[in-house]
């Protein structure tokens, strides 16, 4: 969806919509970890903004490149906050995107993509980031695909989170 639609009907008519300030990480090198049954942040993958104004908002764009098990989920976090989330339900993790796995080839590396339009009501800095979560013994590959061949088919990607103030 076009960020002008978006943001048209996200707020009231006639009010905000301009953008006031764009920052973006992209994250390029490579990670990998085996921590499992815990939300556990990519290392280095965040971004930070301070709005100019409590009634503005701030719209995230996030692309995560990886591969990970059957299982594997990621999420949308501000500063310890989890935001753009599934409903709670039972002992279901409440995730932004879902398994980041193909199972297809040792040689693929996954786009996750999310967008999230935020009412953070501060003028503090803030803070998103993504987190993973794996089940029980697999591993998180970042940017990489699980074999990463050096070899003409295998790619290595980048990964980024684009924060935009929004007036309000």
């Amino acid at each position: 969806m076009a960020l002008s639609k978006i943001l048209s009907e996200s707020l009231a008519s006639g009010v905000g919509g301009k953008v006031l300030q764009v920052v973006q990480v992209a994250k390029t090198n490579t990670f990998t970890s085996t921590v499992a049954n815990t939300w556990t942040d990519i290392t280095g993958f965040n971004v930070s903004i301070t709005p100019s104004s409590a009634s503005n908002k701030i719209y995230v764009i996030a692309n995560v490149n990886g591969y990970a098990g059957n299982n594997s989920h990621i999420k949308l976090v501000r500063d310890s906050t989890d935001i753009c989330v599934g409903e709670s339900a039972g002992s279901r993790k409440q995730a932004s995107s879902g398994s980041v796995r193909d199972g297809s080839s040792d040689d693929i590396v996954n786009n996750n993509s999310l967008d999230f339009l935020d009412s953070p009501n501060t003028t503090s800095s803030i803070t998103y980031k993504i987190q993973f979560w794996l089940h029980t013994s697999q591993t998180f590959y970042f940017n990489i695909s699980t074999n990463d061949a050096d070899a003409g088919y295998s790619g290595r990607s980048a990964s980024t989170i684009t924060v935009m103030e929004i007036a309000g």
